[in-house]
Order: C-alpha cells, then sequence, then structure tokens
C-alpha cells in the first residue's frame, strides 16, 4: 500500500467529466510496480452546493478550479484503508471537510487523517452512504436515475495493454467484464453473502441508471443484469 502523501501532489490525471447535473469525474493513474492503475475520483453537488467528494485525486490547479466551480468542498470519502492517499493533502487545503469512512476502517484511516464520522448526513436525501464489508458505496439519485458509486467492490478495467495490462488480468484487476477483483474476493471472506446481498437490493432497483467505479470504466449498460451476475459470483 503506498503511503499517503503529506503535501499535495499531482500525479497524471484527465479532465473533470460531467456524469449528470449532480456527478462529475476525475480519471487518474497510479504509478505502481510494472504497470499503471487506473483510479477515479467522484465529485457529487448537494441541493446546498456542497461537494461530497469520493476517494480524492489531487489536481492541478485548472482542474480544481474547476471543481470548486462545481460547489464547495464539505465532505470527503475515504472509502477504503486502501484509498488514503490523497486524504491528507484534501483536508490540508480544506480545512473544514468533514471525513467520512467505514466503521470498519476508520482506525487504520485515522492513523493519516481526522475522521469525523462513519454515519454521515449530507443534508440531501438524494445522497445517501452505504458501508459495505469496510468499504464505501454512496447512493445518488438524479434526474436520470440512481447511480451508484462504489469503490474497489467492483472492478471495470479493461483494454490494458503490454506487460502492464497482462499483470493487472493476472492478479485478478482486469477482465473482459465488470468483476469483483480476484483479490477483493479473497479478502471478502464471511463478507461475500453481505456483498451479494447488497448487489441484489440495488439490482431490484427499477430506476438504476449507472455504476460508477473507482477502477475501471462506469458501467451504463445493463447495470441490474451486472450486478445480478456479480452477486452469483460471491456465491
Amino acid at each position: 500500500m503506498t503511503a499517503p502523501f503529506r503535501q499535495w501532489t499531482v500525479l497524471p490525471h484527465g479532465n473533470l467529466a460531467r456524469v449528470n447535473e449532480r456527478i462529475a469525474t476525475v480519471v487518474g493513474k497510479i504509478k505502481m510496480p510494472l504497470m499503471e492503475l487506473p483510479r477515479r475520483m467522484t465529485l457529487v453537488r448537494t441541493g446546498s452546493g456542497d461537494l461530497v467528494i469520493f476517494s480524492a485525486i489531487a489536481l492541478d490547479e485548472v482542474v480544481m478550479a474547476e471543481l470548486e466551480e462545481m460547489g464547495k468542498p464539505a465532505f470527503l470519502v475515504v472509502p477504503s484503508v486502501r484509498h488514503r492517499l490523497d486524504a491528507p493533502s484534501y483536508l490540508q487545503r480544506y480545512p473544514d471537510l468533514i471525513v467520512v469512512a467505514p466503521h470498519a476502517g476508520a482506525e487504520k484511516i485515522g492513523e493519516v487523517v481526522r475522521v469525523h464520522t462513519s454515519t454521515p448526513d449530507f443534508r440531501d436525501a438524494a445522497i445517501r452512504y452505504v458501508e459495505i464489508a469496510a468499504d464505501s458505496a454512496l447512493e445518488v439519485d438524479g434526474a436520470d436515475g440512481l447511480t451508484i458509486i462504489v469503490n474497489d467492490l467492483i472492478g471495470d478495467i479493461h483494454g490494458e495493454r503490454g506487460l502492464g495490462g497482462w499483470l493487472l488480468r493476472t492478479m485478478g484487476f482486469a477482465g473482459d467484464e465488470p468483476h469483483v477483483p480476484a483479490p477483493v474476493k479473497l479478502v471478502l471472506g464471511k463478507h461475500k453473502s453481505e456483498v451479494a446481498a447488497q448487489f441484489r437490493r440495488w439490482a431490484d432497483r427499477r430506476d438504476l441508471r449507472r455504476i460508477i467505479v473507482s477502477h475501471g470504466d462506469s458501467i451504463e449498460q445493463g447495470p441490474n443484469d451486472v450486478l445480478r451476475s456479480l452477486a452469483a459470483s460471491l456465491e
């Protein structure tokens, strides 16, 4: 696990991309031994204009200005112990941020950044925090339907080439279809049934529009069927 940055450290990233009237994302890359891992930050704007930042990525000043135009940074969701990299520098930049972390990971996350709550009130009923097996998710209602934002429980990395792509596939982080990454499935243990049950609850939502993941492409085609298939893969 890479040590969290103490200073604002900008790694390669793309542009701010709007998803709908509430949500935007930025995709970056983090260099690992022999490969680069794609990673995503998701921003959600509340009805009052506050921003919920999910899995923070330090951005260059041009894109940070766009982020601030979208809303006032108010909540920082550190979705798991593996996503602490940029959390300390975000809190330095925005000291009034309310830091949200899963209860099961709060102690470890608290080693690098103060955790304020595991049961946040975003002051907007359309945005809901869900803790699943020491990981985090957001449910966001929008004009186009329900968006589920998940962290490591679902991956959709594909098309990566060369040695790095081969390693991602070999290690179980990449594949042809959305999947529960093999290393994640391994550590879930007794929590597999809990995750499968949550996937099925989301799959039953007729208004489900998309699933946004921290690593890989967003799932826009048949998200309900994808969740049912993923639930079955955990049994």
